[in-house]
């Protein structure tokens, strides 16, 4: 019901936003609506699939699955062209897809797998930690290739909140975010572009022409939404002046059309599909379920505060999809399959019974 119903606010406001801008560039002013009510559709039989799955099968595609993810991944990184200083997507025909929006899903299905199994003793360094990382850490390299910062800073934190419920003692927990930091700061100084994003998010009315300008535009659609908002259809910064007005900030543009009310609708929805989630989670009777479920509905989760706090310029911009709402097929339809392995994992728990060999209980 509550991604229903978030689906249902990304297709009144994909439209809302993209209307102009897809008359005057494609000269059909549904040409994008159209294209969004495609990926839904396509998202609804990408969730049914995941539904029929046997979740506990998933365990023994795990490295087949996440070696391949490297390698599509890398290959695209290298092979394909780049598109805004990025390199991540297939073109397929008239379509395009963006790989790394699925790896997250494998990335959750392998960090559950590795830390669920019996023995694990995340205070060994050595023994366990390190060689668990691994295969995340290969993933998030790849992905890195491609120029693809954000998906990486969402597949670190759910990890490093995996570590965390799964027990990693504090002093450990904070020696891997302190020793992550150094990282992200030479990811960030290796590229330029990211280097003038963290100048003009630090001060985004320093530069409004350049570097600043889209998430100032951002900001005065925020501003000028109010408490009621100027309504449905009626926003002025989709009007050529905000940049990706129906994808990485369309929730800058609802909150100009609807203001501060429909602002903390959309988060509250959000938090509603958290609470589910946590429910889901707390009925499962094995660990790697538990896992699972946590990683999955973490990914999304971490994807929303970090679009929405981008849109408020409380971070800086990372090109991250609004999950279920973001015009993007890749990043609707993989969103739509983790709610059909949310609901699998939710019906797989009534009937599986306790592994006692399971250390989470």
């Amino acid at each position: 019901m509550i991604t229903t119903l978030l689906i249902g606010i990304g297709v009144v406001m994909v439209y809302s936003s993209s209307a102009v801008y897809s008359h005057q560039v494609r000269h059909d002013s549904m040409f994008y609506l159209k294209r969004h009510l495609a990926y839904v559709l396509c998202g609804l039989a990408a969730g049914i699939l995941a539904m029929r799955i046997p979740i506990l099968k998933m365990k023994k595609w795990v490295w087949p699955l996440m070696g391949s993810a490297c390698f599509i991944i890398v290959a695209t990184s290298l092979f394909s062209d780049p598109s805004s200083g990025a390199r991540r997507w297939i073109h397929l025909g008239p379509v395009t897809v963006q790989p790394s929006e699925f790896s997250k899903i494998i990335f959750a299905l392998c960090a559950a797998v590795q830390l669920s199994a019996p023995n694990i003793r995340l205070e060994q360094f050595k023994r366990d930690l390190m060689p668990l990382s691994i295969p995340t850490g290969c993933l998030c390299l790849s992905i890195l290739i491609g120029k693809d910062l954000g998906t990486v800073v969402v597949i670190a934190a759910v990890y490093i909140m995996m570590l965390f419920i799964k027990g990693m003692p504090l002093r450990k927990f904070f020696i891997i975010i302190g020793s992550m930091i150094p990282v992200l700061i030479l990811a960030i100084v290796i590229e330029p572009y990211r280097v003038r994003r963290i100048v003009s998010f630090l001060n985004p009315l320093a530069d409004t022409r350049n570097a600043g300008f889209q998430l100032y535009q951002s900001l005065l659609a925020v501003g000028s939404g109010g408490f009621t908002g100027t309504g449905i259809g009626q926003s002025q910064q989709k009007l050529f002046y905000l940049p990706a007005q129906y994808t990485d900030f369309i929730f800058a543009i609802i909150a100009e059309e609807t203001g501060f009310i429909g602002s903390v609708i959309v988060i509250l929805l959000f938090a509603g599909f958290g609470l589910v989630s946590l429910m889901i989670i707390l009925r499962c009777r094995q660990t790697f379920l538990k896992l699972f479920a946590f990683a999955l509905s973490s990914l999304i989760l971490v994807e929303m505060t970090v679009n929405i706090g981008v849109s408020l310029g409380m971070l800086p911009t990372k090109g991250l999809a609004l999950p279920f709402i973001s015009y993007g097929g890749s990043s609707l339809i993989s969103k739509m399959l983790i709610t059909g392995l949310l609901l699998n994992i939710s019906k797989t728990s009534d009937s599986t019974p306790l592994d006692p060999d399971d250390p989470g209980h």
